[in-house]
């Protein structure tokens, strides 16, 4: 009797140790954006404030829109489709991330008036892109799901951009002496 107690209790503590020693770190940190290179992110957590990370994920998009288009126009001879589809859903991802830092800097009352500015006017040229591809795009029904995802999505982040122009904290004003 005593030793399946004993049995048990070395078991229990084993398996508390596996635990405890497999990789924790994964657990505390945060998930990578599976549609960042690794060098995207690592640029993305050097950035010192939230509007440089506005910005970058603005260009991140933009670079995934033009690959989008490039697709299009040039396809590969394997894997087109979900090429075209990674392509669509990393550009929404990136358009996303962008808005929701917005949101954060507004809370926080960070000084992103830059990156407010820079979502309105890249989002209405990403807006007229998708809206044309939307409409006439060659191949439309492989990615037509995610592009009217992508459409939603930004013209949502431009709302969100024009309302977060309003809440911003208007720039300081610098007194003459």
């Amino acid at each position: 009797m005593k030793n399946k107690h004993l049995m048990a209790t070395s078991l229990a503590f084993v398996a508390f140790g596996f635990f405890c020693t497999s990789p924790a770190g994964t657990f505390a940190q945060r998930p990578e954006k599976d549609y960042l290179s690794s060098v995207e992110a690592g640029k993305i957590r050097d950035a010192e404030t939230t509007n440089d990370r506005i910005k970058l994920f603005l260009t991140f998009a933009e670079d995934r829109l033009t690959k989008f288009q490039y697709e299009l126009e040039h396809p590969s001879s394997n894997k087109h489709t979900e090429m075209l589809n990674y392509l669509m859903n990393s550009y929404i991802g990136c358009v996303d991330d962008a808005a929701d830092l917005i949101q954060l800097g507004l809370e926080k009352q960070d000084n992103i008036r830059q990156g407010i500015d820079l979502m309105a006017t890249k989002s209405k040229g990403f807006l007229e892109t998708l809206k044309k591809y939307s409409a006439s795009g060659p191949e439309l029904e492989i990615y037509k799901d995610n592009l009217d995802d992508a459409v939603q999505g930004t013209e949502d982040a431009l709302k969100e951009a024009e309302t977060a122009k309003k809440k911003a904290a208007p720039p300081p004003v610098r007194r003459k002496n």
